[in-house]
């Protein structure tokens, strides 16, 4: 029996034997080009992400689009053939689009690791975390709609429910409108908060109250770790509806402010030269502030205000405590007639403080 005898009455064994061919030929060649990638972007974190990223979807699409190949230069006439075409497109266009969205994730991955948070003045890392998080997350979407959209254009009839679809457009429009508006308003705040960063991965915010750092950014809300290891969960929209605090916004270096409120009289250079000695032995300080200056006096005692900075909020408010104990261990040791007490003067008032008296406290 010849070759073409053999071919006419088994039309789909040749073809199926090149479908075959074309399938192990697409895997060696994703094996062995996927091996030389890796061997030669080991040393770039981003063209390593993205290669890793694709890899599995690549070893789908590949012997998908040989196969693609094949049913197009086969014959016409094979039954069947018409069908087969249309699910091999069908399962092409999707892993084309896993492709196309591993990649973005790849990207975005790379860049991530390229910009670590472990420092703690990491305003560049968290700008292009941010960044890479919300716009990949955004171009997901958008390539998970075309490829939907490309998959269901393949359907005749699918596009003849789109056609009586849009005789109606004016009605489904609006409605369609209304109830996709939180979908698209979400994915338009996180366009804008990629792109004008009013906050970014690991900042410090204060949202209604509450004091957290950005943990997450999706594409539709925000979660914040609460400091008592609580967790809110914020909408995109209300970020860029409403007012709140961030306070690592230009720099995650902050000032943190002690108050102590003391008697009149106490001399005040010891606590300067102790505050010196406290602030030049924590390691939270940053060199930048360290001051002590009374900052008001009400009719019973002295307000001091003392101001130190750190390279983050965390370590300024742990200085703040170090401080605080400190200056008040001090007065304790040194100076414990000048702390303020409640006490009953010679007309039977009473009053907040405590006499300049050298010899010691008054008796209450």
């Amino acid at each position: 029996m010849g070759l073409a005898e053999f071919y006419a009455q088994y039309p789909w064994t040749l073809t199926a034997a090149a479908a075959l061919g074309s399938v192990v030929a697409a895997l060696v060649c994703h094996h062995v080009v996927g091996g030389l990638l890796r061997r030669h972007t080991r040393h770039s974190l981003v063209l390593n992400a993205v290669l890793v990223a694709v890899e599995k979807p690549a070893g789908a699409a590949l012997p998908l689009a040989a196969l693609q190949v094949v049913w197009q230069i086969a014959p016409p006439g094979l039954a069947h053939l018409q069908q087969v075409r249309h699910a091999n497109g069908v399962l092409l266009i999707a892993a084309l689009s896993w492709v196309a969205a591993s990649l973005v994730s790849g990207l975005a991955a790379g860049a991530i690791a390229r910009n670590p948070l472990e420092h703690e003045d990491n305003l560049h890392a968290r700008r292009v975390q941010t960044q890479a998080r919300v716009l990949a997350r955004s171009a997901m979407v958008m390539i998970g709609l075309a490829g939907t959209a490309m998959v269901l254009m393949t359907f005749p009839g699918a596009r003849h429910v789109g056609a009586s679809l849009l005789a109606s457009a004016g009605v489904l429009g609006i409605v369609g409108g209304l109830a996709a508006r939180p979908v698209f308003s979400n994915l338009i705040a996180g366009l804008q908060l990629a792109l004008a960063q009013p906050l970014r991965m690991d900042d410090v915010l204060i949202v209604k109250g509450e004091y957290g750092r950005v943990e997450e950014i999706t594409g539709t809300y925000v979660v914040l770790r609460i400091w008592d290891e609580r967790r809110m969960i914020v909408p995109l929209q209300w970020f860029i509806e409403n007012p709140f605090e961030n306070w690592t916004r230009s720099s995650a270096q902050l000032h943190q402010a002690v108050y102590l409120f003391v008697d009149f009289a106490t001399p005040l250079e010891p606590l300067r030269a102790e505050l010196h000695r406290v602030v030049t032995a924590a390691p939270e300080w940053d060199g930048r502030t360290a001051t002590l200056m009374a900052a008001d006096a009400t009719e019973r005692a002295l307000k001091l205000r003392i101001l130190v900075s750190a390279a983050g909020s965390g370590p300024a408010f742990d200085l703040g405590c170090k401080v605080r104990e400190a200056l008040f261990a001090l007065m304790a040791r040194e100076y414990p007639q000048f702390l303020p007490r409640l006490r009953t003067g010679d007309d039977g008032s009473t009053a907040l403080g405590q006499a300049s008296k050298t010899a010691g406290p008054q008796a209450t």
